[in-house]
């Protein structure tokens, strides 16, 4: 009879406590993200986000919840720490200094963590004082614009992302998956429930036709599955250990063992950065009056073939950009030249290294392809069936799918380790009874 994975978990009394610690931290979380910025008319600033949904500021409320357009005290979330730890991780594409302290261990890893939160508490001031001037430019936003205003807003959004940042460390530390990661997967999935109210009070209202729901229904399950594969699919490069002799004439048997390139190694970086740069022309348009730029913006909005066109070439770009950085062939090949490791039919050292990138290129291409595909095919549905009530994008579809999957294997990690201690404690107890009789 097949168990409850569900009631597994809380039958664990360490899983119990981390899942039930996870859960407070995010009821937390929400919690502040809904509590305002004092002195605003949230209706007005509503308003005026809903014509700037197509902008930077569009991108940045999702994945802050709705938080930046309610204009909340957690309004930055945990985005600063992001931009702070992806800076450092290009940074250490060239800087010696920095990748030499991702290669010093754990004393190198608390320092670089010690220099992201010092930028993650200047990335906050920054951002929250030009979002206090922008607040103030809104005509009847603000009830008491003025210095005082700036300057206690910036103190309370820098505090708010400092206090994120904290919670999401605490999640790593003391709960149950990444923090930071979850932070943002709560974030994006509660937007989910209203915008499925939404679209079913269109179809009762027959905005949406019943084919047209059933075809959103199955795209979303499609594109789900889809994702899961994509994620968790990889290219293993065979890798032989030999025979190694041990200590006093021990002989350690050769091994067979695989290195794994994921076929979307990049994860959903790609898809942001391309969103990034993808609304640049609407966010200037948004702010500068400009004839040129208007008309940059008009040719470069969703449902027009260039923005299709150069959404999709953004996504490949940066899919192989961004897995040349983090993706190191050569490293991968010093390594496994130390350990006497070598690929079959592969001489170790430089032709290991340029066979690594070899395959990595071919492997990403499909990669890129499939983040292009599902970056873009909810737009070519929601065009299709006209639907507007309900968008299910490929960043956060991506950001849902890959946290979910990781959080997933985290917790059977857990229950594995704990089968296994309780394997060993039996088998420690029996080994002490034998004794008694010995």
């Amino acid at each position: 009879m097949a168990t409850n994975p569900i009631a597994n978990l809380f039958r664990v009394p360490e899983l119990k406590e981390k899942i039930l610690f996870t859960l407070f931290i995010l009821l937390v979380y929400r919690v502040g993200a809904h509590i305002t910025v004092p002195s605003l008319d949230v209706g007005i600033l509503r308003q005026t986000f809903g014509q700037l949904q197509n902008t930077f500021f569009g991108i940045y409320d999702m994945f802050v919840g709705g938080g930046l357009s309610r204009a909340t005290i957690l309004a930055l979330g945990i985005m600063p720490y992001i931009s702070a730890s992806i800076m450092f991780q290009l940074l250490a594409a060239v800087s010696s200094t920095i990748e030499k302290l991702q290669k010093e261990g754990e004393e190198g890893r608390k320092k670089l963590t010690q220099w992201t939160r010092y930028t993650t508490i200047l990335l906050s001031a920054m951002q929250a004082y030009g979002y206090a001037v922008f607040l103030q430019s809104i005509q009847g936003a603000v009830s008491t614009p003025g210095a005082m205003f700036t300057f206690t807003t910036v103190i309370t959004l820098t505090v708010g992302a400092i206090f994120v940042m904290w919670l999401g460390e605490q999640i790593t530390e003391h709960g149950i998956g990444n923090g930071m990661s979850l932070l943002i997967f709560f974030s994006i999935i509660e937007t989910f429930p209203a915008a499925i109210g939404r679209t079913w009070e269109s179809f009762m209202l027959g905005e949406i036709g019943a084919f047209a729901l059933v075809a959103l229904l199955a795209v979303v399950v499609g594109v789900c599955a889809g994702c899961v594969a994509m994620t968790m699919a990889a290219r293993k490069i065979p890798v032989q250990i030999p025979r190694k002799v041990v200590g006093r004439g021990r002989i350690r048997e050769g091994q067979k063992s695989f290195v794994p390139l994921r076929v979307n190694s990049a994860g959903v970086m790609p898809i942001i950065f391309a969103q990034s740069f993808i609304v640049m022309p609407g966010t200037m348009a948004a702010f500068v009056d400009l004839g040129w730029v208007s008309s940059l913006a008009e040719r470069f909005q969703p449902q027009t073939w260039e923005y299709y066109l150069a959404y999709g070439l953004l996504i490949l770009f940066f899919t192989y950009f961004y897995t040349a950085i983090i993706f190191n062939p050569v490293d991968l090949a010093e390594n496994l030249k130390k350990q006497g490791a070598f690929i079959p039919g592969v001489k170790p050292g430089t032709r290991t290294a340029e066979y690594i990138d070899r395959v990595l290129t071919r492997v990403t291409l499909p990669g890129s392809i499939y983040l292009a595909l599902i970056a873009l095919l909810p737009f070519w549905i929601f065009d299709i069936f006209n639907i507007q009530t309900f968008f299910f994008g490929g960043t956060s579809l991506l950001i849902v799918v890959g946290v979910g999957l990781d959080t997933v294997q985290q917790a059977q990690q857990l229950l594995m380790l704990r089968h296994y201690d309780g394997f060993m404690k039996k088998g420690r107890v029996k080994m002490r009874g034998r004794q008694r009789y010995m």
